[in-house]
């Protein structure tokens, strides 16, 4: 793999095994000696390193500007509140502003209206980059502070750590929120992980759903096969959406997950599969160029 390509691995929900498969696919990656890089963009809560254990050489603040409001220059002309479009900085009375700095989405907006130059921008931590190597894998994380809800606008600085022509894979926050959209957004790739159960199934359709109205690619893979019905396979068949990727339920999987390892050793061949449909689908869209 000589061309840059980037892979975001979801799911509709939680616990569904998306980091089992992220991590696992990109060690059996860097095993096959391929160029890739692994970036943790489950920001609120990365374990990617629990598995990957690298050693990290760089870490980053990451900052965001909202507004400082000087009241001596203030004369209470409301125009910075009518701007806002998530009231993160309203006038009330005797010419005060209050700022709430976490609904505030750096737009810079208020600022530019002020017509006394009474606001200014301030620079506020909202978590860390960290950068690092696994082996022959290249790491990327990043940790959102604790009380900080400017998900996006970390996941936005994790993705500028990609690497031209690199393999790179993205460990998607779960759900359909913004910050899933965030992650997905620009990727080549979405390997929407899932497990054959009812609520698998519904949060799979919701995912698929976010993946189809960003026309993404996308393939879906199935965790812990054969603990539920056959549902979702059926879905998968009557959509006409690929399966990339079976996991069978293993015990030796959740003893390995438990105590932080990866399973290559056991599952070997599943990965060089998904490595094979990874493959085949980038020559693809290349071929089409």
């Amino acid at each position: 793999m000589s061309q840059s390509y980037v892979i975001a691995i979801a799911s509709g929900k939680g616990g569904t095994g998306k980091t089992t498969i992220a991590v696992n696919l990109a060690a059996y990656c860097a095993r096959s000696n391929s160029k890739v890089q692994y970036l943790d963009c489950d920001v609120e809560e990365p374990n990617g390193h629990i598995f990957l254990k690298p050693k990290i050489n760089i870490k980053k603040d990451v900052t965001v500007q909202i507004p400082q409001v000087d009241s001596e220059k203030c004369i209470g002309c409301g125009k910075c509140g009518k701007i806002c479009r998530f009231s993160a900085i309203v006038h009330i009375k005797d010419n005060k502003v209050l700022t709430f700095e976490q609904l505030c989405h750096s737009c810079g907006g208020c600022i530019r209206v002020c017509p006394t130059d009474a606001i200014r921008p301030k620079k506020l931590k909202i978590g860390d980059i960290e950068i690092g190597q696994s082996d022959n894998l290249d790491f990327v994380q990043g940790k959102l502070n604790i009380g900080n809800i400017r998900t996006p606008s970390l996941i936005k600085e994790v993705k500028t750590q990609i690497k031209k022509d690199y393999l790179s894979i993205i460990d998607v926050p779960p759900g359909t929120s913004c910050s899933v959209v965030e992650a997905v957004k620009g990727t080549d790739f979405v390997i929407l992980v899932t497990e054959p159960t009812p609520f698998g199934l519904n949060d799979l359709k919701l995912a698929v759903g976010l993946v189809k109205k960003m026309k993404l690619p996308f393939a879906v893979a199935i965790n812990r096969d054969g603990i539920g019905n056959d549902q979702v396979e059926k879905y998968c068949r009557t959509e006409n959406i690929d399966i990339a990727l079976k996991l069978p339920d293993d015990r030796a999987i959740a003893r390995a997950y438990s105590t932080g390892q990866l399973i290559l050793d056991q599952h070997e061949k599943s990965f060089s599969n998904l490595f094979k449909f990874v493959k085949n689908i980038r020559s693809k869209r290349y071929a089409k160029r």
